[in-house]
């Protein structure tokens, strides 16, 4: 078996997944093999902030808990993902951290959130011993794109202190389009295009469009109908630094219209 490197000195990358499927969590596939690799690869950090997108709320606010709970947002899938638990402890101090760094935007110490399986469908893969204390942080949905990536550079900081920044969500995510029961399915065509442009400018360092992805056309109205699993990549990319490579350690497009593709800023 690989060996987990060391715990962090210096800067941790900041990285976004795309999470799909809740199934991801208990399959044994290339997404999940690939977040496993990731995560014997990343300096083991301090802490965990993730910006799931299912958490989208008209607020902002942090997960405070001591142990978050595991929750089960969806319905519909075998009982075997019901039964997963993901028991990686919360961080209050982490949590109070970045309500400081926010200020003087108002943040919520939340109690009633846990951990989504935007969350920790990943990271049971990433970090199978949840040994890592995780801290949620809220999507507002009230606030444009641009709040968030302004949100995403506040928090950068955070990577010299032995925090990993994620984002789960999903760059292409049309559930409409989606080939449910299809194995093997064909991209769409503008989900094809849209995703090769998005990475292009991730690349090239050139967030702006990104940041006003509603004016990209139609590849990205179809990509984006709603900004619930796109947010979470700003932050991600508002965390980076100047001069820091992007690289694509996962891709793929599942079921024609959900693309999989990760993003890590930095090493």
């Amino acid at each position: 078996m690989a060996e987990r490197h060391s715990l962090m000195t210096g800067r941790l990358p900041t990285i976004f997944f795309g999470h799909g499927s809740p199934m991801n969590a208990v399959l044994d596939n290339p997404y999940s093999q690939a977040w496993r690799r990731i995560g014997l690869a990343v300096p083991k950090p301090k802490a965990i902030l993730s910006i799931s997108a299912h958490w989208f709320v008209p607020e902002t606010g942090v997960t405070v808990a001591t142990a978050p709970k595991t929750i089960h947002d969806f319905g519909g899938f075998p009982q075997a993902l019901y039964e997963v638990q993901y028991p990686a402890p919360g961080d209050p101090a982490l949590a109070r951290r970045v309500q400081e760094i926010l200020a003087p935007l108002p943040v919520k110490l939340d109690e009633s959130w846990g951990l989504d399986h935007g969350t920790w469908s990943v990271l049971r893969h990433a970090y199978p011993d949840a040994d890592v204390p995780v801290v949620q942080l809220s999507i507002d949905r009230t606030k444009p794109a641009r709040f968030h990536f302004e949100t995403g550079k506040r928090i950068a900081c955070l990577r010299d202190e032995g925090v990993l920044i994620v984002g789960s969500g999903n760059l292409i995510h049309n559930l409409h389009a989606y080939a449910w029961g299809q194995d093997g399915a064909e991209p769409f065509d503008w989900a094809v295009r849209f995703e090769q442009e998005a990475k292009e400018l991730v690349a090239a360092g050139d967030f702006e469009p990104l940041i006003d992805y509603q004016k990209l056309g139609e590849d990205a109205t179809l990509s984006i109908p709603t900004p619930d699993h796109y947010l979470p990549l700003l932050y991600v990319l508002a965390a980076s630094h100047q001069g820091e490579a992007a690289s694509f350690p996962v891709e793929g497009i599942d079921g024609g219209s959900i693309s999989m593709l990760t993003v890590q800023i930095g090493s």
